[in-house]
């Protein structure tokens, strides 16, 4: 465990609070007029906080003191909002600029499956996550990746077995065991997979699920291995059941999968009661900036119908205690005074953010760090010689499995097509809306590249996308219509360590580079965003209609959600688990 404040220390910063809830000396910071959301009653009560030493010492009408004394005006207090399950990186931000976006949003904690990074560099990857994280006005917790890599047979850059999983669980900022994502382990009882939640359960940690279209007996079993929270609910069936079963359902709306007006009739009509909350899961740093983090889901879901005390609950309280975090989510004496100010329940619109009793925002305005804080990198992009051959598909018949990219979701179709052929070679038709998608093992140079061919993306020029973020191994990914233009995205990417690139007639439109494990920026987020901005607008340029591409691009090649997805190693038949023969 990390070192903690003496017993001296917090025996006298205890003694001082209760002094400070008596009224026997002033506090810190006093909250005057305001209409505080309590999230145990579900009601809007008046009231006044004092805080001592960033932690909340009363919350009510008494006659408290304090040097600075803020008043509400009749303005609506809640408690910091905590998105349970997100990957930092895919913010493609340093921690402190995940903070800058999301804290004027109101967000105090996030909870992190970092196994992109441990898929890339182990724990070491974890552990400089961990370091850059500290001391920001954004608790970013993390979860002890289960599955680097995601399946037994995946080409990753690195393994966390039970000994890491150990190492990783006895950090003060690692909650529990993440997702487990290789269900078909669980259910052959698999001993590598279930020494892993056994190692959780002896910490007495939360372990989370990821079982997306799984019911019945199945997810009998699954849950019963101890999984106690998902965030794959895409039908109003599974999220039902799921609830009804006891797991915390994770309702996921980010920038790749939307799954919040599926399931919103369920949370309106109390279906599932308060086994539910709010994630984000994978967002990117430009959504974050135009639409907001909770604040907007939030929104979404008071809209809809949800009592605003109820949806803040959600929000902020039930995961609190769901992940152990008993000091945080709610607003009464004894909780940490993260706090969120806003003057309309309705549009959630946010006035200020206070974390530890300190003002962090204001109408906006991050008022935290103005540094980014980086991590030592090394480029991980390692390729054999490659030439334009690799990226030649002969198939063996004049029909091929293809990859059908379903917009909005992260599962896909298995598509049966006619493909057009000239000399036995697959050739690119605008017509068709069929390209060729590639995967290349790059983490020890291996030679191992898959091919397979992918519809959604609606090319109508020559030219390729290309991306070092490609669920979970990371391996490059790319997609496009001939093999020169896709030689060339992937040759930008390992001289930059990685990133996204779009590229037509052997010229670069737009990069992202990404040097950290090719899936995190160093530069601020602005400059982020902006260049994120720059690879989306010239993916659209060649046609492509999907909102998000090269997040799309990114889930094509996990295979632990259905239906085709593709590897280094071929495209692979998620729901019968078996490699398919183009």
């Amino acid at each position: 465990m990390n070192s903690s404040p003496t017993s001296a220390q917090e025996l006298a910063r205890l003694q001082r609070r209760i002094r400070v809830a008596l009224g026997q000396e002033p506090g810190d910071l006093l909250l005057t007029n305001a209409q505080v959301v309590n999230v145990f009653t579900c009601r809007i009560e008046p009231a006044h906080v004092i805080v001592a030493d960033g932690w909340i010492a009363g919350v009510g009408q008494e006659s408290w003191t304090a040097p600075q004394v803020v008043d509400l005006q009749g303005q609506y207090l809640l408690p910091g909002f905590i998105d349970s399950h997100m990957h930092l990186e895919s913010t493609l931000l340093m921690p402190s600029e995940l903070a800058r976006l999301a804290v004027p949003h109101g967000t105090a904690a996030t909870i992190s499956d970092s196994h992109e990074i441990g898929n890339v560099l182990g724990v070491r990857g974890i552990e400089l996550l961990l370091t850059a994280s500290e001391g920001l006005p954004l608790d970013v917790f993390f979860m002890a990746s289960s599955c680097v890599p995601a399946t037994a047979w995946e080409d990753a850059g690195a393994r966390i077995g039970v000994a890491e999983i150990d190492a990783l669980l006895r950090h003060d900022r690692v909650l529990g065991l993440a997702e487990v994502m290789d269900m078909p382990a669980v259910w052959h009882g698999a001993a590598y997979m279930l020494q892993k939640i056994l190692t959780a359960q002896r910490y007495r940690r939360v372990i989370d699920g990821h079982a997306p279209n799984v019911v019945g007996l199945p997810l009998q079993a699954y849950i019963a291995a101890g999984m106690r929270a998902d965030h794959e609910s895409a039908t109003v069936e599974e999220a039902r059941e799921k609830a009804r079963l006891g797991m915390l359902v994770q309702v996921r709306d980010g920038s790749i999968a939307h799954n919040l007006d599926t399931l919103l009739p369920l949370i309106v009509t109390g279906e599932l009661a308060d086994r539910w909350t709010l994630v984000t899961d994978d967002i990117l740093p430009d959504d974050l900036r135009q639409w907001g983090h909770l604040d907007y889901l939030v929104r979404r879901v008071i809209a809809g119908g949800v009592s605003a005390a109820l949806a803040v609950r959600q929000a902020t309280w039930v995961p609190a205690q769901h992940y152990g975090l008993t000091d945080r989510g709610a607003i009464a004496p004894g909780y940490r005074a993260d706090f969120v100010v806003v003057d309309d329940l309705q549009q959630m619109r946010v006035r200020q953010v206070y974390k530890g009793g300190q003002l962090v925002a204001r109408d906006g305005e991050y008022l935290g760090p103005a540094e980014v804080r980086t991590v030592p990198v090394e480029n991980t992009i390692k390729l054999p010689p490659l030439d334009e051959n690799v990226f030649r598909l002969r198939p063996t018949g004049a029909t091929c499995p293809v990859i059908g990219v379903i917009p909005g979701q992260l599962i896909t179709r298995y598509e049966r097509r006619a493909v057009r052929l000239r000399d036995g070679e697959w050739e690119f038709s605008p017509e068709e809306d069929i390209a060729l998608i590639a995967s290349i093992e790059r983490h020890r140079a291996s030679g191992k590249i898959g091919l397979g061919l992918v519809s959604g993306f609606g090319f109508r020029r020559h030219g390729a996308l290309a991306s070092s973020v490609a669920h979970d191994s990371h391996n490059l990914i790319v997609t496009g219509t001939n093999p020169s233009d896709m030689l060339t995205a992937v040759r930008a990417l390992a001289e930059v360590g990685g990133g996204f690139v779009a590229v037509t007639q052997g010229h670069i439109l737009a990069r992202l580079s990404l040097p950290f494990g090719g899936l995190l920026s160093l530069e601020p987020a602005a400059a982020v965003c902006e260049q994120l901005r720059a690879v989306r607008q010239a993916a659209h340029s060649l046609g492509c209609p999907l909102p998000c591409p090269f997040g799309a691009l990114s889930f094509l090649a996990l295979p632990v959600i259905p239906e085709l997805k593709l590897t280094a190693r071929g495209v692979f038949d998620v729901s019968r688990q078996e490699w398919l023969s183009l």
